[in-house]
């Protein structure tokens, strides 16, 4: 057992990936909810033998063993896991307490316990019941790309034709004008995109998904992927329903003109000048959102997309086959294609840049854009959340005194949702998350981001699990002696 490794599990205390548990002498049967949770995310540790407050008080040194023993049969037993699992827990020592590890690594399978299906969310084991959430956890789990389904049924006749010249067009252009599509023949060019494939699982040639929804027309869409929309809205006055709508339900290279076209509508444009270039930050936020949101996302989902402007921000969300949970940045960036076929298509035709310079390209002219860098949040549900302030110019509070004057506006912000979330813990250290973001005006997400920070930083701590815990405020400036 690696020890560093337990002790700063302490020092964090329960996270999505982490869960104590005191089991005095048998192995609690939300332990194994806990086994079924991790092995249908993303996987973590159990530590038997610690207070949800992270104290550690050990297990009986003369009953680890048989709980070791019970617990491995418990798993391996059909009649409580579908499928069974194998896990090895450790018993090792901690400061002459004996405690229990239990490393579950995230399965390829969807697990049940008691015919019951767990999800982990956060730090609590989440029993899954709706068909849409269970369908989500399958997607997550599938090894392949459902964009590379074969229908085989699917004919010239159910594409457009009419798109390609312009697709070409879009593609000389990009590439400086000489483009290997302009000289291939239609079928010649789907099947350079990888757009006409063989499965080689039934051996079936034909049109797969990726073509269907880049170039199907909407009644072929429409039958393969009924569920499939993208919502956009605006809500700054009437933010109960909406002050606009258009729903998109067309293919993607006509989905993002679309797309694009209304948030131009509904957003200020704000020039901002690079070198010798003058850039529309904009056109360039909208059209990574837009393109993130119609290449990365999962179109056997039956969740609808949305891309929503409102008074304070906009944001575009998806369904996802998820890599892990939590907040992205620059600092844990790790692109990675969703659907590498629609990414490479758009990629040809100049929509989208190389993988992973989007997400850059946000966080730099998102904060020009409005002072405040946008979020991303990876799950089964990927956000894009990016801060609107009509008010904001780069470029005013460049001359007003650099840079700093944007970092400060940005700081400025911080700060008052720091200081809207202490003032909420002191007031009332039950408060939940969903209560702190309905006082702060943020995401749950964001919340989310901003307790971690507040913890990692000694402001704030929590005191016992999700269920029955508190939330704690230090002062990290005058330390009680």
């Amino acid at each position: 057992m690696n020890l560093a490794k337990f002790e700063n599990a302490l020092k964090i205390g329960e996270t999505a990936a982490i869960e104590f548990k005191r089991a005095g002498g048998i192995i609690e049967m939300d332990t194994f909810e806990t086994v079924c949770s991790f092995s249908n995310r993303f996987g973590g540790d159990i530590y038997l033998g610690v207070l949800d407050n992270g104290t550690v008080v050990g297990v009986p040194e003369n009953a680890a063993q048989p709980m070791v023993k019970n617990f491995i049969s418990a798993i391996g037993n059909p009649d409580l896991f579908s499928p069974t699992l194998y896990l090895e827990p450790e018993i090792f020592k901690y400061r002459k307490k004996t405690l229990i590890h239990i490393h579950v690594p995230s399965s390829g399978e969807v697990h049940s316990f008691k015919k019951r299906i767990y999800d982990r969310v956060d730090e609590a084991d989440v029993k899954v019941t709706a068909t849409a959430k269970i369908a989500q956890m399958y997607i997550r789990k599938q090894e392949i790309y459902t964009e590379r389904r074969v229908y085989p049924y699917v004919k010239l006749k159910d594409l457009r034709w009419d798109l390609l010249p312009m697709v070409r067009i879009l593609a000389k252009n990009n590439a400086g004008g000489n483009h290997l599509w302009e000289k291939l023949s239609n079928r010649d060019l789907l099947k350079s995109a990888g757009l006409y494939a063989e499965d080689h699982v039934t051996g079936k040639n034909g049109f797969n998904l990726a073509a269907v929804m880049l170039l199907g027309r909407d009644e072929v869409i429409r039958d393969i992927c009924p569920a499939y929309q993208t919502d956009a809205l605006v809500r700054k006055v009437n933010v109960d329903r909406y002050d606009d709508r258009l729903t998109v339900v067309t293919n993607l290279v006509e989905s993002f003109e679309q797309l694009f076209k209304f948030a131009t509508l509904h957003l200020p444009d704000k020039f901002y000048v690079e070198g010798a270039e003058r850039k529309s930050l904009r056109n360039i936020v909208a059209r990574e959102m837009l393109v993130n949101t119609l290449m990365h996302r999962e179109y056997s989902s039956s969740y609808q997309a949305k891309f929503v402007i409102e008074q304070d921000r906009m944001y575009v969300e998806n369904a996802n086959r998820a890599r892990f949970n939590g907040p992205i940045t620059l600092r844990n960036l790790e692109p990675f294609p969703k659907n590498p076929l629609i990414a490479s298509f758009f990629r040809n035709i100049g929509y989208s840049e190389k993988l992973g310079s989007g997400a850059r390209k946000m966080f730099k002219y998102g904060k020009l854009y409005s002072g405040v860098e946008p979020e991303f949040f990876e799950d089964d549900v990927f956000r894009i959340i990016q801060p609107l302030n009509e008010n904001y110019s780069f470029d005013a509070e460049n001359e007003a005194g650099g840079q700093k004057g944007g970092q400060n506006e940005d700081s400025k912000t911080t700060q008052k949702t720091t200081q809207k979330i202490l003032d909420a813990i002191s007031n009332n250290p039950n408060v939940t998350r969903l209560e702190l973001s309905e006082i702060c005006g943020i995401t749950a997400d964001g919340v989310k981001w901003q307790l971690r920070n507040l913890t990692k930083s000694g402001r704030i701590a929590r005191i016992g699990g999700d269920r029955g815990g508190h939330w704690e405020v230090h002062d990290v400036e005058h330390p009680k002696t």
